[in-house]
């Protein structure tokens, strides 16, 4: 195993140098596109779906969660729709147009409910930490210093855009946020394991059909105790753990031998199968509303 993680294909490391050659404040958007899209495509999207779970630790967001019932009748859609925001945010740059108006559809799905400044913060930290932490223990490689400043800056923005207040300029102020938060509310309620019972149904749904009977297994060993505890999950037998986290370990390993990516990767939802429009996005019970031009107002 030592030979093998030295080993790597000749140009694995391309992404990375051209990383290394820009500015994470100039080409934020550039340096989160090649790693989100290119270097680690499946990691980032493993991390963040695990990062999700967090927030269902904290009751008060889990109730709201439960109550809207999106996780119970429509769970496929909520998953392919979340991700797809956040593509519509990131393919042409935070602050394009695209950008923007899928923003402030997200914005209006939002404000439907009664959501405090804190949660929005605390959620928007798991969506940085969450991926970060997964690429750190199964990445092939670590991520570099100009791509977490790039991340923080992205994600501090894409939070200004949801008019969230007081948030962190950098990746060492997201994890304080996170753990912090967690440390004070973080506790068991019957509606977190709810709502992560019915998440767990979407993640066999979404699997390749052949992890499909192991998929709930393996999703409750990749979370840490306090997280499981918080959820009301099982602890699953520690040799089943140690295999999955050194299954995984493997395919980083592995992933070294290979070249980067040619094509940035995609989100394929299966909700919309022969594509989507931005007025497809949001609960089908708010579509009428939110694809109903506003009006204008005169000064």
């Amino acid at each position: 195993m030592g030979l093998l993680a030295r080993l790597h294909h000749p140009r694995r490391y391309d992404v990375l140098r051209e990383v290394r050659s820009l500015d994470p404040v100039r080409d934020t958007d550039r340096i989160v596109w090649l790693t989100t899209r290119h270097e680690f495509p499946w990691d980032y999207t493993q991390g963040t779906g695990i990062a999700f779970l967090r927030d269902y630790g904290v009751p008060s967001i889990s109730r709201l969660l439960r109550r809207t019932g999106q996780f119970e009748h429509a769970g496929i859609k909520r998953y392919d729709d979340t991700l797809l925001f956040a593509e519509e945010a990131s393919v042409e740059g935070i602050d394009s147009d695209r950008s923007h108006a899928a923003l402030r559809r997200l914005n209006r799905i939002h404000g439907h409910y009664d959501i405090p400044n804190d949660e929005f913060r605390y959620v928007l930290a798991t969506t940085i930490v969450g991926p970060v932490r997964w690429i750190e223990q199964f990445g092939w490689r670590r991520l570099d210093p100009v791509e977490l400043a790039a991340l923080a800056r992205f994600t501090t923005r894409f939070g200004e855009l949801m008019g969230i207040k007081d948030l962190p300029e950098d990746y060492a102020g997201y994890l304080d946020l996170l753990t912090s938060y967690e440390r004070e509310r973080f506790r068991f309620d019957p509606d977190n394991r709810h709502v992560t019972e019915a998440t767990l149904r979407i993640a066999r749904a979404t699997a390749p059909w052949p992890l499909r009977p192991v998929a709930r297994r393996v999703t409750i060993a990749l979370m840490d105790q306090p997280l499981r505890d918080a959820l009301g999950m099982p602890s699953p037998p520690r040799w089943f753990e140690t295999a999955v986290r050194a299954g995984l370990r493997v395919r980083a390993r592995l992933l070294r031998l290979a070249p980067p990516r040619r094509t940035a990767y995609h989100h394929r939802p299966s909700t919309y199968p022969l594509g989507y429009r931005l007025g497809d996005l949001g609960p089908a019970s708010m579509l009428d509303e939110l694809n109903r031009p506003r009006p204008v107002t005169r000064s």
